[in-house]
């Protein structure tokens, strides 16, 4: 089977770096001496269904901040009966040495699974394997020039052999939700045009969550590009669809030299940048439309802490202390999806009031020396700013798809 383009940007640590997937005419294999890794192992899996204790159980509780600065206590509850599945690739945020991770499970990984998907586990079972990606310092390698010897199909691979075990081992005919971000979102679309579209077990994809990559499809809307038969999703009760977008700053969007928003020179042949462009779903419009920004359910580390990296704890309503993992921020934010001549974006907006105690301006931007890099945008939370949201679709678009069967 011909092995399609992977054109998702892998997201990176506190330094900027960005490292394009390798194409190929067949289906990558795993290279010499590259011992494939037991999923049928608990210990190759961050979440499986059932566990009292693993990465998907850790504290999701929440402090609702309302504009008056009055705090709120918010529960999370997981459903040990959900009726559908989400499978989760994480982004890039491996601390190991080496090119590639190793699969034993850090601090790192648990925290990107606190930050962007425990929380589906009031809709789905949850799914999360872990697989040897591409790491930081890979990356920051290649960013100084440095010789790298980084495999970049070992993570699809690895991540073809959990899904391949998913469905033998776990499936059972269940729907599924397949989430990820950055470079998670780049091996999951590679998943998807290889092993799901065009076969049986695309009629188990409810949806797909691409989160923070760039999946390239038609200008104007239609099939093709990336994918070729996966629509972007038009409703809250669509099924079989992508849901995708990078996220910026109302205020800043993104410059000429983006790596964000637009699938850049990776295009597939016969591509044009005229012609395609990343995809822009906002999962906030899907359940609540507009022809504007809508207003997103955002669930923010109250540590300010971003998938990778950290910053001073934020002052969430002045004179208040927030003491749960995490904050809720109701009429704060809004986005919408935009697009100009070269980039394709969700703006997002922060409906600031300097008159009220509660904070003005919520941390996200990537930092280098105390310097904004624009062109990467809100990327680091790029799932946090719609988590709620998130939630919420994947219940609709789960209830609607067992509807239909």
């Amino acid at each position: 089977m011909a092995f399609r383009k992977m054109t998702a940007a892998l997201a990176f640590g506190l330094l900027a770096a960005c490292a394009q997937t390798q194409s190929t005419t067949e289906t990558p294999a795993a290279p010499p001496g590259a011992t494939t890794p037991d999923y049928a192992d608990p210990v190759s899996w961050l979440c499986l269904p059932g566990r009292t204790s693993d990465a998907c159980t850790q504290d999701q509780s929440t402090t609702v901040v309302a504009a008056n600065g009055t705090l709120t206590p918010e529960a999370h509850r997981a459903d040990a009966n959900a009726p559908i599945d989400c499978f989760y690739v994480y982004p890039t945020v491996s601390t190991d040495p080496t090119p590639n991770s190793d699969m034993s499970i850090d601090d790192a990984e648990r925290y990107v699974v606190q930050q962007q998907f425990a929380r589906f586990g009031a809709k789905c079972r949850t799914f999360a394997p872990m697989y040897r990606q591409v790491t930081l310092a890979a990356l920051r390698g290649v960013m100084t020039g440095q010789p790298v010897n980084v495999d970049r199909m070992m993570p699809y691979n690895d991540v073809k052999a959990a899904w391949e075990h998913y469905l033998a081992h776990h499936n059972n005919g269940r729907g599924v939700i397949l989430i990820g971000h950055s470079q998670g979102s780049g091996v999951l679309t590679a998943l998807i045009a290889n092993e799901i579209e065009g076969k049986p077990v695309a009629d188990r994809m409810i949806a797909a969550y691409l989160i923070g990559a760039n999946v390239a499809v038609p200008r104007g809307g239609g099939l093709g590009g990336a994918l070729k038969s996966t629509p972007r999703c038009a409703s809250a009760t669509d099924t079989g669809c992508l849901v995708s977008f990078v996220s910026f700053r109302t205020e800043t969007p993104p410059p000429a030299n983006a790596r964000f928003g637009t699938p850049q020179s990776n295009y597939p042949p016969n591509f044009s940048p005229a012609d395609y462009t990343a995809a822009c779903v906002n999962p906030a419009a899907l359940l609540r439309p507009s022809n504007g920004p809508v207003a997103l359910n955002a669930y923010l580390a109250a540590s300010g802490r971003a998938i990778v990296a950290g910053v001073p704890a934020p002052v969430w309503a002045k004179d208040k202390t927030v003491s749960t993992p995490f904050v809720s921020v109701p009429g704060l934010l809004s986005a919408q999806c935009v697009s100009n001549a070269t980039h394709t974006w969700l703006a997002v907006t922060t409906n600031a009031d300097p008159a009220d105690p509660r904070i003005d301006a919520i941390p996200g931007d990537v930092l280098v020396g105390g310097r904004v890099l624009a062109d990467w945008g809100l990327h680091l939370i790029d799932v946090n700013i719609a988590m709620g949201d998130l939630v919420e679709l994947a219940g609709r678009q789960g209830e609607a798809w067992r509807a239909r069967r």
